[in-house]
Order: C-alpha cells, then sequence, then structure tokens
C-alpha cells in the first residue's frame, strides 16, 4: 500500500508504460545533478530507483513510454489527473517510440504468430504518445533524452519558467561544432537538417549521418530533404525507413515516411 507523506517539498512522480527505461535511467545517470534536484524535490514515485511509493497527488508526473493496451490508456488517465504538471520523455512517450513501426500492419497478424495463446493477449491496434489520450504540458525528445535537458525542464518547472530547451536542427549543432557536413563531404544520408538538437551531433562527429534519435524539428522541411536524399542516390524505400525509426510516428516523420511507400 502507497505510504502518506508530506515533506513540502514538491512532490515528483516518474512512471513507465512500453520502453526499455533508457529514459528513465538518463535521470539516474545524472548523478550530482540530480543530487541538487532531490534536495529541492521529493522523489514520491519511482518504481526504478526505490521501492518507497507515496502517494497522489504529485506536482509533477514524468511519464516514459507508449500506450500500448486498453489498461495503458486508463492508467495514464488517472495519472494525469493526480498530477498538476503531466511531463513525457523520450520517443516512446512523443512519438509512440520504435514499437510504433507496427502502425503499419495489422497487429492481430504479428500476436497469432508469436504467442501461443493470443486471445490472452489485449492491446491496441496502435502504439501511440501519450498526449494521444492526455493533456501533455511539455514533451521532451530523444532516443534516449538528453539528461541535462530533463533537470532543465523540472527545474523550470518547480520555478515556473519557459523550459530553455533548444528547438533548431542538429544541423546547427553541426556548424558550432565545426563538424564538416557528412552529406556534402562523403554523400551520406542524414536526418540532421530535419531532427531536433539535444544530443550534441554525436553521429555526424564521428563520419555518420543523424538517424533522427530526437525526433522532427521546429517546422521541419521534410519533402526538401527527401529529394536531396533522391539526389545521392537513395530509392523511395530507403527514404521510407530513414524516416522509420526511433521516431516513425511523429507526425512529420510519419507523413514523409508514407509519401514514399511503394
Amino acid at each position: 500500500m502507497p505510504e502518506r507523506r508530506r515533506t513540502g517539498k514538491p512532490k515528483v512522480a516518474v512512471f513507465k508504460f512500453a520502453s526499455c527505461d533508457g529514459c528513465q535511467l538518463s535521470l539516474l545517470d545524472a548523478e550530482e545533478e540530480l543530487l541538487d534536484v532531490a534536495s529541492a524535490i521529493d522523489i514520491a514515485y519511482f518504481p526504478e530507483a526505490s521501492r518507497r511509493m507515496i502517494r497522489g497527488p504529485y506536482d509533477i508526473g514524468i511519464v516514459e513510454g507508449s500506450i500500448t493496451t486498453p489498461h495503458d490508456v486508463e492508467r495514464i488517465r488517472d495519472i494525469r489527473k493526480s498530477s498538476a504538471a503531466l511531463i513525457t520523455i523520450g520517443a516512446c512517450a512523443t512519438a509512440g517510440g520504435i514499437q510504433a513501426l507496427r502502425n503499419w500492419k495489422d497487429i492481430k497478424n504479428y500476436v497469432h504468430i508469436v504467442y501461443a495463446s493470443p486471445e490472452y493477449v489485449s492491446t491496441l491496434d496502435r502504439s501511440l504518445p501519450v498526449g494521444s489520450f492526455v493533456h501533455v504540458d511539455y514533451e521532451l525528445r530523444g532516443c534516449p533524452i538528453n539528461k541535462y535537458q530533463l533537470i532543465e525542464v523540472i527545474n523550470a518547472f518547480l520555478n515556473k519558467r519557459k523550459p530553455n530547451v533548444y528547438t533548431h536542427s542538429v544541423c546547427v549543432d553541426c556548424k558550432l561544432k565545426g563538424t564538416t557536413c557528412v552529406m556534402v563531404s562523403r554523400g551520406e544520408p542524414c536526418l540532421g537538417p530535419v531532427t531536433q538538437s539535444g544530443c550534441g551531433a554525436i553521429c555526424p562527429s564521428f563520419n555518420r549521418g543523424c538517424y533522427g534519435c530526437f525526433g522532427p524539428m521546429e517546422f521541419p522541411n521534410t519533402a526538401a530533404l527527401a529529394a536531396q536524399l533522391k539526389e545521392l542516390g537513395e530509392t523511395k524505400f530507403d527514404i521510407q525507413l530513414a524516416f522509420r525509426t526511433f521516431n516513425a510516428y511523429a507526425d512529420a516523420f510519419r507523413k514523409e515516411s508514407e509519401a514514399h511507400e511503394q
């Protein structure tokens, strides 16, 4: 039974749905920064890190993972009711995650192939972001998220200000780091022009194209990028696959991938 406790500090709860736990681990990986945050808040519910479970309501609810079952729908609605502010973290919670690749197929076919007793499996026909079912106050992108961005978002909500999280493209980060464009210099396919900043342009720094881990940037011109990828020799199928990774069901990426279906 969850316990009740009043500390006078804002109560924060961390919840998990269909995901790999990577974004929650990013929070734990913050180490020294997390200690500073922990001194200002009461982490009331966080099964990944503690057996202690304090009953809501909560000042901030942090949610990782996509909604994939009818039970998930009921649970996220209960979490929304008990959280003054709801923050979703990671590609699964904000765009359906890699598991959203199933959204283009009939899930019943897979259930019958994978499970010996499919009649016991209760699932939605699609993997969807949290925002498809409840109001979300802030979405933090990434697969996984940037731990410093998460600390910034928590700090912003505690201090009632707008989070200072960049929404420009990965290309800007490459220019700031002095990284040569891999599309221009090496002919490497890259989603950097349409992907939101957050990783520090890791892949282009190692002469690899961006895979779109942080989802579409603000106002992405995916059609122009697709045309450029075609000039580099990418087929319609290649382009479709490029947009169907961690953020495949993010609106801009989904529409562009569907435009290149065979």
